[in-house]
């Protein structure tokens, strides 16, 4: 999900946290704990079982960050343009931007491969919770982290078998009170079907990024491929191209990424005073940086394109959460509710005291956040190295002793990520390794010995230097070269950027041993005891904070109270040229300006409702109460900025494109015959 702006409004007195049980509207609910009679009692009406187990079937999980969802009987994907964009710019090439200018496919063997993209479909959900806290026993600190990894590995291997056609996965749920396996039906091999033009999707740019009203075109089709072949997906969800009528009931499916609403006061105090102002800091620089050399050639503009607006949504999500942290009233919100559930938990000798525990481990870990955080330069020549170094070591272990990532459940798309053909800029890699380099020597100080071991007597730029026009790693035939050859291969090679990985490794271990003890296993420990204080004080109607698994919010379409002006539940596809100035980014996408003429100027464009999400739900499908698809989520308004921490029903809204916008753009705009018998729609 784009998240973004600088002016965050907030009526902080109205946030409910999952603390306490959710109020109307609020709420990222597992499949497996969905409150049926909430949402009955607050809209007359709740899906059944039949309807949670079909919209389950159809929802799907992008490895790339985002949601999305099956749409026809042939693995054809619906999800949002920002959740392509890196596969269109993976394809591109100097001649063809097909960022830029979209991409249509009129057949399928034209549908290009997404490279380390994946699909994935959740189709068991098991409580494994016993077994995990089993193996942890009484144990702290490093020894819990291996003991607790050890067991996901063998219940993850265990569940998972076929690791060709399935994935495991093992989530933690309210900070180490539950932990559920998940079980995935994968497909790898996933292409591009259908575009918009990248003005079309990003029409107001920066500006808009959080806002609402909304122009956008953000959505894209995809497809699932097995053997060669579009997959069979019965499981899907009717298109229904059909404009939202306002108190309309909507349900979004999708995996929302991370959220922070259990988080303790002094978990947020170091949100607020260490983690957040260093990445907005530094994030800043970097869009600065890029934008200098995106100027420098049209080759450069195409080739950042990407990782600017990646850049641009991040911050504005960041600034957000910043300026949510600095609200008094809403942190003193916050601080009331952690409040009563102590005073509710108080005398509860099986509980204790885990706030105090976690005071403890946030202390500990302001010290090591520093050098844990710089110990990684950011390249994506850097990446490849650092990941086969760590594969290359992990995998000469028994799994139940491999680090996460590189467990037998794991690896297939840890080595799919990895070989997979893309595209390296050398310019673009280079950058952001000097970044990278010149932010930990800022941070960490010159004499610091981790600053010494990342630079030696070399600049950040001397070495960014040396080290991406000397790799030969963006080359996949080297790579796979490495992978195959393990570490014989790895300590053999003169590549100098997997030799710099080999010297960066050893400290890279030591740090993660020390957050480990210091921190992670305190946190697990303290985590399981809140989690307990929780269902304790207001029972097991409870949803965790958002894990990047699926989850299904409800609410309505609904529009809100603006300074007190209403703002609409809709716009029109008409409304993008009264609000074009001609100049970016509020100038017309081509394909627009061409088809003018054409276009039904009062089709619904963009919506809005009060289902709660977060960053990951992007793509997400929007459904209505017949299980069909009105609509792709791929944004919140400025006030949902705060939902990491809090949910406010008054103004926190998803904003999302319609279908019948998506339907006349395949008719009228980017027409995709094909597409539309496929979806039969009319």
């Amino acid at each position: 999900m784009k998240l973004t702006n600088t002016t965050f409004l907030v009526a902080a007195s109205t946030f409910a946290l999952a603390a306490q049980p959710a109020r109307a509207d609020e709420g990222m609910w597992t499949f497996d704990n969905f409150p049926t009679e909430q949402v009955r009692e607050a809209y007359g009406w709740a899906p059944n079982q039949q309807w949670l187990d079909k919209v389950q079937a159809a929802a799907v999980r992008l490895t790339g960050g985002c949601s999305a969802s099956f749409v026809s009987g042939s693995g054809l994907i619906l999800t949002n343009h920002h959740c392509v964009a890196s596969c269109l710019f993976d394809n591109s090439k100097q001649g063809s931007d097909y960022l830029n200018d979209g991409y249509i496919a009129d057949r399928r063997d034209l549908e290009l491969k997404c490279p380390g993209q994946q699909a994935e479909v959740v189709t068991k959900i098991t409580d494994v919770t016993g077994d995990v806290t089993g193996a942890i026993g009484s144990l702290t600190g490093e020894a819990l982290t291996k003991a607790r990894d050890a067991k996901i590995a063998a219940i993850e291997t265990a569940g998972c078998p076929d690791t060709d056609t399935t994935r495991c996965q093992v989530v933690t749920l309210f900070g180490g009170g539950q932990y559920k396996l998940y079980t995935y039906r994968k497909y790898s091999d996933v292409r591009l079907v259908w575009s918009p033009e990248d003005r079309a999707a990003t029409f107001g740019g920066d500006p808009d990024n959080f806002n609402f009203p909304r122009y956008s075109l953000d959505a894209s089709f995809l497809r699932a491929y097995e053997n060669g072949k579009p997959v069979s997906t019965p499981q899907h969800l009717k298109w229904n191209p059909t404009a939202p009528e306002e108190g309309e009931l909507t349900f979004v499916v999708g995996n929302p990424g991370s959220t922070s609403r259990l988080y303790t006061q002094s978990q947020l105090a170091f949100e607020r005073e260490v983690r957040l102002p260093i990445t907005v800091t530094t994030l800043s620089e970097l869009r600065g940086r890029l934008i200098r050399g995106m100027e420098e050639s049209a080759d450069h503009e195409r080739e950042g394109l990407d990782m600017l607006n990646g850049i641009e949504n991040s911050l504005k999500v960041y600034i957000g959460r910043q300026k949510a942290l600095n609200d008094p009233a809403f942190t003193a919100t916050l601080a009331a509710k952690e409040d009563e559930l102590k005073a509710k938990s108080a005398g509860n000798a099986a509980i204790g005291d885990p706030w105090n525990a976690v005071d403890d481990a946030v202390t500990a870990y302001r010290s090591l956040y520093l050098p844990y955080r710089f110990i990684s330069p950011s390249s994506d020549l850097y990446g490849y190295a650092q990941a086969l170094v760590m594969a290359a070591q992990e995998r000469t272990k028994p799994n139940a002793e491999r680090l996460p990532g590189f467990t037998d459940s794991a690896l297939p798309l840890t080595r799919k990520q990895i070989l997979d053909e893309k595209p390296v800029y050398n310019w673009l890699d280079q950058l952001s390794l000097e970044w990278s380099l010149s932010k930990a020597r800022e941070y960490l100080g010159v004499d610091d010995p981790d600053s010494k071991l990342l630079l030696g007597k070399e600049s950040p730029e001397a070495l960014a230097t040396r080290l991406v026009e000397g790799s030969n790693l963006a080359d996949p035939a080297y790579r796979q070269q490495l992978w195959d050859g393990g570490m014989a291969a790895i300590e053999a090679s003169d590549d100098p950027m997997i030799q710099y990985a080999l010297r960066l490794n050893p400290r890279q271990r030591e740090l993660k041993q020390q957050v480990d003890e210091a921190y992670v296993g305190p946190l697990t420990v303290a985590g399981g005891k809140l989690a307990d204080a929780r269902f304790a004080a207001y029972g097991d109607t409870l949803y965790p904070d958002a894990t990047f698994t699926l989850r299904i919010s409800y609410g309505q379409v609904k529009g809100w109270v603006e300074r007190g002006n209403e703002v609409p539940i809709a716009t029109t596809l008409g409304g993008t040229f009264e609000r074009a100035t001609g100049s970016p980014p509020f100038d017309v996408a081509p394909a627009f300006a061409a088809n003018k003429a054409k276009i039904d100027m009062d089709t619904t464009y963009d919506f809005v409702t009060t289902n709660d999400i977060i960053g990951g739900n992007s793509g997400s499908p929007v459904i209505d109460k017949a299980g069909t698809v009105i609509g792709a989520a791929f944004d919140g308004n400025i006030h949902s900025l705060g939902g990491n921490y809090g949910y406010d029903p008054t103004l926190n809204r998803t904003v999302v494109v319609s279908t019948a916008a998506v339907q006349e753009a395949l008719e009228t705009i980017y027409p995709a015959p094909a597409l539309v018998k496929e979806l039969k729609a009319r």
